[in-house]
């Protein structure tokens, strides 16, 4: 039976990622609590397929909404950060990322992904799996959902203005409506 995550302290990382400036580097949950940052963690499957770069850019596309919420963007795959950053060096009308504005890690050993519950093991990739998680260090959100299926980033941002809220947020809440 999986065990509940939600409503727990998430589990901590630290990843070799490349950051912003294409440079290497280190993320972690810990950095991001120790200054006062939601984190919003998402995994896909792998560099260089199709859905993947539609859902990386549209967060990219979106960063300074989510900056301006407190939070950090962690996106997350088994591939080494030489391949993201050959990915992030492609251009977008060529399949690729083109710049970014938040880090790319790289889970090669997969513990993360165990760790989340998103790893198919057998294929040694992520699902697509999405989680806000407080400055506290406690996982407040968590979706899932196949591989074939890109994620909303509207809604991300929806979900995570709720949660900053405290407030009780009706079906179809959205950003500037009271809360219960």
């Amino acid at each position: 039976m999986a065990e509940r995550m939600v409503a727990k302290q998430a589990p901590r990382f630290e990843m070799d990622a490349v950051l912003p400036n294409k440079e290497f580097g280190k993320v972690s949950l810990e950095e991001n609590m120790k200054n006062d940052k939601w984190t919003v963690l998402f995994f896909y499957p792998m560099d260089f397929t199709f859905v993947c770069p539609t859902e990386i850019t549209s967060l990219s596309d979106r960063f300074d909404e989510f900056e301006d919420l407190d939070a950090e963007v962690v996106g997350v795959s088994t591939d080494t950060i030489h391949t993201h950053l050959a990915w992030i060096n492609t251009s977008r009308d060529d399949n690729g990322l083109g710049d970014l504005e938040y880090s790319l890690a790289a889970d090669t050993n997969h513990q993360v992904a165990k760790d989340y519950g998103v790893l198919i093991e057998e294929e040694g990739v992520a699902l697509r799996g999405l989680f806000i998680i407080s400055p506290e260090g406690e996982l407040q959100y968590q979706v899932v959902n196949h591989n074939n299926i890109g994620r909303d980033v509207e809604e991300t941002l929806r979900v995570l203005q709720a949660l900053q809220t405290g407030g009780l947020c009706p079906a179809n809440w959205k950003p500037g409506q009271e809360t219960l």
